[in-house]
């Protein structure tokens, strides 16, 4: 797929950062959308900008992508609506943070449903209408979280391995079929989002220090940034796309270091930590 124009793009988690930046450029590529997301007061907004910047057509909807049977519906909705699908980008995503012994249960079944589960809702859901059109693409939003490892991210680490793994398997067996659909995993390092801001937090972590902190140090790539890399790397056919300069400092690292890594990880971290 080389152009947007006219194409059916449907992007979830679309009320704010990744995928608002998504939406726009779509839409001033000349595509049709449909976008989703539980924050109803930020789609609207993106769709108000979506529709000043040219798309052709916007449909919101508020999902949950954690919720199968809504998921279920809401593809079929969007599949009957428009006639057809081209691109699907699962791109709803939180984040949690704390040691995994202060995870309470509740939280590690949340992150997964949406992280994990609401990726494999959208293709699962998709897929047939991806195929149907001749000429799909199938967009996962991963993370840098999902090339290598950090303390304090286990469930987050978890879920972006999930998508890294299910979404080069499933590219694979696409490629088996000969099906018209190409498959591209996303790995974006620090965005300039609100997800630090949005998290939940285990006992005893100070939320607002760390969201603090990944504003102010760890987000150095715009999400607008974000969305021309990613579309253009799904342009180019890729089936991985890294985003920014962090996420392939660090993943080379990692690559060179092997699993020695974790050593030098828990090692910064620890130093860190004394400085608190």
């Amino acid at each position: 797929m080389k152009s947007l124009k006219d194409k059916v793009v449907v992007i979830t988690g679309a009320g704010s950062g990744i995928g608002r930046a998504l939406a726009l450029q779509a839409a001033r590529e000349g595509a049709r959308l449909a976008i989703s997301d539980v924050d109803g007061e930020g789609l609207a907004e993106t769709a108000r900008l979506a529709e000043a910047a040219g798309a052709r057509e916007v449909l919101t909807d508020k999902v949950d992508v954690a919720d199968r049977a809504a998921m279920a519906g809401y593809a079929q909705q969007v599949a009957e609506h428009f006639g057809t699908v081209n691109v699907v980008v699962n791109n709803a995503g939180v984040s949690l943070t704390g040691t995994f012994d202060k995870l309470p249960y509740e939280d590690l079944d949340w992150i997964m449903g949406i992280n994990f589960w609401g990726v494999v809702h959208g293709s699962k859901e998709f897929l047939p209408h991806l195929i149907a059109s001749g000429d799909g693409h199938l967009i996962n939003i991963s993370s840098l979280f999902g090339l290598l490892s950090m303390p304090g991210q286990s469930a987050y680490n978890a879920a972006k391995y999930a998508v890294r793994g299910f979404s080069e398997s499933l590219r694979e067996e696409l490629l088996i079929a000969k099906a018209p659909v190409g498959v591209t995993v996303v790995h974006p390092g620090g965005i300039k989002t609100a997800i630090a801001r949005n998290a939940r937090y285990a006992e005893g972590e100070d939320g607002e220090r760390t969201a603090r902190m990944f504003d102010k140090k760890l987000a150095r790539t715009t999400p607008e940034k974000a969305a021309e890399v990613i579309f253009d790397g799904m342009r180019s056919g890729k089936a991985r796309v890294l985003v920014g300069a962090d996420a392939h400092l660090l993943h080379t690292v990692a690559k060179v270091l092997g699993a020695r890594y974790q050593d030098l990880v828990a090692r910064q971290y620890k130093k860190l930590g004394s400085r608190r």
